[in-house]
């Protein structure tokens, strides 16, 4: 029986063959349909088959036979939800975003049929997409974007453009994403993983599978286990392969006998540091080439077995202890002294790492999901060899990042030198289980907290040390993040890292910042109990930062927080209100440039940055388009392609301030080149049409560059980083969270009901661009607090939750209702008037839900995820 797909007759797949995910995107082409967990829990793959929206990634394919299925390539763009999705911002990233509108598009048709034209509340939304999941965390926008299809408001084609200037590609499906890559006669490459925590490997046996290059269709093999010969994590890569097809690149991967040494491991932190534990890096060589899950360089510091530090840091450290010590010894009630562990949490970007690598006559391109197209490109070259104009890296859509695709990694490694020696493009895919075991975590840490305040009740002195838990990786920068908060008080701060035999962590939006938080900010709240005080007074009189000051302002008149709870409450179900503060570094990148060529009458706007969902697309856009007066239709932007000038990586917080100001250096220079060929383009101002369009027409091939300035202080900081990247401004980001909580006390359950973020970022580029951002994070930020948590066998050390029906992300029906207020002023001085934000607005969410369920409960959490066991045990 014949198949319908989207409104055609199709051959009907014969039976025994994979998925009808895998069907209609490697078979059909229709790409808009995305795979991500492969167990029917996210939601991406949701099609159509006869009307009924059904998630293709369990359906198999001989199931189609004489069905009906709409993709979203079949809803051609003019569903009132794709309207509605693209003008609420109801996405970020996009990759998630096709499942989300089919399935919303038939919630809303049946709701209206059944209902009229009336808006639906959030928990009906809720329970209709509850099988959807968006790790950006966009939910803000998609309940307003169905909410408003449903009242019948986007029935027709609205007056103005989307916010966001991909938005239309995503809601359609048009958006080509990484995994969707797959170019003519391209081989699949599977990876070959360390079933041992910790071995040395006597031999690997290709079984059969060449390992020289040359022509054929036999398999083809790599190692990528180094000099050493030592495995340190269940889940290590050792080798890859590549074969002409998947079946066949499975069956080679399979046919691999890895012969191990099994090794003694190191599998908990804390018999790790007893003195017969086995040592993770017993040589100095070895310790120089672990991984960092640093963001930028790491902390210097030594090393002692599996201990690495203490990094110090702090102002008056001497004073400091020698306060906290007497007050310890007189038992000072102003001594708050608290531990508080976090477990690590996975990135889980939705699109997995992959790469499509192809070697032609010594030229190399790669498609790779990845944060920096510019940086990777550059150690690409360096790593082979190969002059940088031979090596272009194209990024055209990420599908989410947080840190974890910031460097070059295995799926890239191996999809390069596979390539080589198959002399055909090969595809390295991540699989969800790899995904959640071997692509980075934010680690797990221990930290100590100690405040004490004088007789005025003013903060008199502080102690932070926190101990990281990153696998083989290093890079603790947990309690130094804690110096930078609550004026110069005598402080001192230790960061320390265990390293174990677990997989290595990477820098994840914040890094340190929320376990700092967690932990800091729940200490001042226990403080201003021990004196007595308001949380808010408290914090407005011990921090110095005046854009917090701002914030505090505004909570200060907020009903959330003036209309709380008061009191002890009881009952089954208690409702409390936390808030906290943070703070984070202001990053930016020196090589950041932005391009503009003039072709057919069109502004070219062209840079090798990427968009990871942040919106840089439109940032560039609109930054050139109010620079130059210009409409936005008159401007193409280019983006996520090496070939271009350098553009800055996402990560860091840095892209926006970055690429920000050289675009509206870039449309200063257009501007003076149009003006030396039209006496009609005005010196300053927007730009008449016509005036316009006769100089374009005029300046057809001119290129101009624009780049962004630093300050002294900026440069100074560069050249202190080693000349990379990323430089160090003025100015600290800040930022205060007030989250309310609803506590179900007889099943340990927490609901965050609403939620209020202030960013302090100065100025804002794309006002709702940035606030689904911040948005985004409060739903990272529960997710850290209430559910995510990685668990592995203690025996063996193999990660148990390797997949998303165990890793448990937030979905709609979990998060509060957020709203966003940016204050937009002090930093007048850098170039653009803003800063990052994306970052920021995570850190101090778990800390804020933490001091709401202690408010609610009056039990104080330690310990990340707040499980219902670990609630009802502290009620007891």
């Amino acid at each position: 029986m014949d198949l319908e797909v989207n409104g055609s007759p199709t051959a009907a797949p014969a039976e025994g063959e994979e998925t009808a995910a895998a069907y209609i995107r490697e078979r059909l082409g229709l790409t808009g349909t995305k795979t991500a967990c492969g167990t029917g829990v996210c939601g991406a793959c949701t099609v159509l088959v006869d009307g009924s929206p059904t998630v293709s990634c369990l359906l198999p394919v001989d199931r189609l036979a004489g069905r009906s299925v709409t993709t979203v390539e079949g809803l051609g763009g003019a569903h009132p939800v794709q309207r509605a999705f693209a003008a609420h911002d109801g996405l970020q990233c996009g990759y998630c975003t096709p499942g989300f509108v089919v399935e919303a598009a038939a919630f809303t048709d049946a709701w209206r049929a059944e209902h009229g034209d009336v808006r639906p509340d959030r928990d009906a939304i809720a329970d209709a997409l509850a099988g959807h999941l968006c790790r950006c965390g966009a939910y803000e926008g998609i309940f307003a974007a169905v909410a408003a299809a449903c009242a019948g408001e986007f029935d027709d084609e609205p007056g103005q453009d989307p916010p966001r200037a991909d938005a239309l590609d995503k809601v359609t499906g048009r958006a080509r994403f990484t995994v969707d890559r797959a170019p003519q006669g391209c081989w699949t490459g599977v990876i070959v993983r360390s079933t041992a925590a910790h071995a040395r490997v006597r031999s690997v046996d290709a079984g059969g599978a060449r390992t020289q290059a040359g022509p054929g269709t036999a398999p083809v093999l790599v190692d990528l286990l180094g000099a050493d010969r030592t495995v340190r994590y269940a889940g290590q890569p050792i080798a890859a392969v590549a074969a002409p097809t998947k079946a066949e690149a499975r069956a080679a991967a399979e046919a691999v006998r890895v012969d191990y040494e099994m090794l003694p491991a190191a599998l908990d932190p804390a018999t790790a540091l007893e003195p017969d534990a086995p040592v993770v890096y017993p040589t100095r060589a070895e310790r120089r080439a672990a991984p960092t899950y640093a963001e930028g360089v790491a902390l210097p510091s030594s090393w002692n077995g599996n201990l690495r530090g203490p990094f110090t840091l702090g102002w008056r450290g001497g004073t400091a202890m020698k306060r906290l010590h007497a007050a310890q010894r007189t038992g000072d009630p102003r001594l708050v002294t608290r531990e508080y562990t976090t477990s690590a949490q996975l990135h889980t970007a939705l699109e997995p790492h992959a790469c499509v690598a192809d070697w032609d006559d010594g030229r190399l391109t790669l498609h790779v999901s990845t944060q920096a197209v510019s940086e990777t490109a550059d150690a690409v070259a360096e790593r082979w060899g190969l002059p940088r104009e031979r090596v272009r890296v194209v990024t055209e859509y990420v599908g989410g990042g947080f840190g974890a695709k910031g460097t070059v990694s295995t799926e890239t490694v191996a999809a390069v030198e596979l390539s080589r020696l198959a002399g055909a493009p090969v595809r390295v895919v991540l699989t969800r289980a790899e995904e959640l075991t071997d692509a980075g975590y934010r680690p797990g840490t221990r930290t100590r907290v100690a405040l004490l305040a004088d007789g005025r009740g003013d903060l008199a002195a502080m102690s932070v040390d926190s101990h990281g838990y990153g696998g083989v990786s290093y890079g603790s920068m947990t309690a130094v993040l804690a110096a930078l908060m609550y004026g110069r008080t005598p402080r001192r701060t230790r960061d320390y890292d265990v390293v174990t035999h677990h997989p290595p962590g990477s820098p994840f939006r914040g890094p340190g910042g929320p376990p700092m938080a967690f932990a800091l900010e729940q200490a001042v709240d226990e403080m201003a109990e021990r004196l007595g005080e308001d949380p808010l007074s408290l914090r407005r009189r011990w921090d110095g930062n005046t854009r917090r000051a701002a914030l505090y302002e505004r909570v200060a008149v907020l009903p959330l927080w003036t209309g709380r709870p008061r009191g002890e409450r009881t009952g089954r179900f208690r409702r409390g209100v936390g808030l906290a503060a943070s703070n984070w570094l202001f990053i930016v990148s020196p090589r950041s440039r932005v391009e503009l060529v003039v072709s057919g009458g069109v502004i070219v706007v062209r840079s090798a940055t990427q968009d990871i969902g942040t919106g840089i697309r439109t940032v560039l856009r609109d930054v050139v388009a109010e620079r130059l007066g210009a409409p936005a239709g008159v401007l193409r932007v280019e983006i996520g392609d090496s070939t271009s000038v350098h553009g800055a990586g996402a990560t860091g917080s840095r892209s926006t301030n970055s690429m920000g100001p050289a675009a509206a250096e870039a449309a200063d220079a257009l501007r003076s080149a149009l003006r030396e060929r039209s006496d009609r383009v005005p010196a300053q101002g927007p730009v008449p049409e016509i005036a316009l369009k006769e100089a374009l027409a005029a300046a057809e091939g001119v290129r101009v560059v624009g780049g962004r300035s630093l300050d002294r202080w900026e440069r100074m900081s560069s050249l202190l980083a080693g000349g990379g990247d990323m430089a160090m401004g003025r100015g600290l980001i800040g930022g205060v969270h007030v989250v309310e909580v609803e506590v179900d006390t007889l099943l340990g359950r927490v609901h965050p009901t609403r939620c209020w973020a202030g960013i302090a970022a100065g100025r804002i580029y794309a006002e709702q661009l940035a606030r689904n951002q911040c948005e985004g994070a409060v739903v990272q930020g529960v997710g850290y607090a209430l559910s995510e948590g990685r668990r592995e066998d203690p025996a063996t050390g193999t990660v148990l939750t390797a997949n998303m029906e165990d890793y448990r992300i937030p979905g709609l029906g979990d998060v509060p209702e957020t709203e966003v207020y940016f204050h937009e002023e002090g930093f007048e001085h850098v170039p653009g008037g803003g800063v990052g934000l994306g970052e920021v607005s995570t850190v101090g969410v778990a800390a804020a839900l933490a001091n709401a369920v202690h408010d609610a409960t009056g039990w104080r959490p330690t310990a990340l995820p707040i499980r219902p066991d670990r609630l009802l045990e502290g009620l007891r």
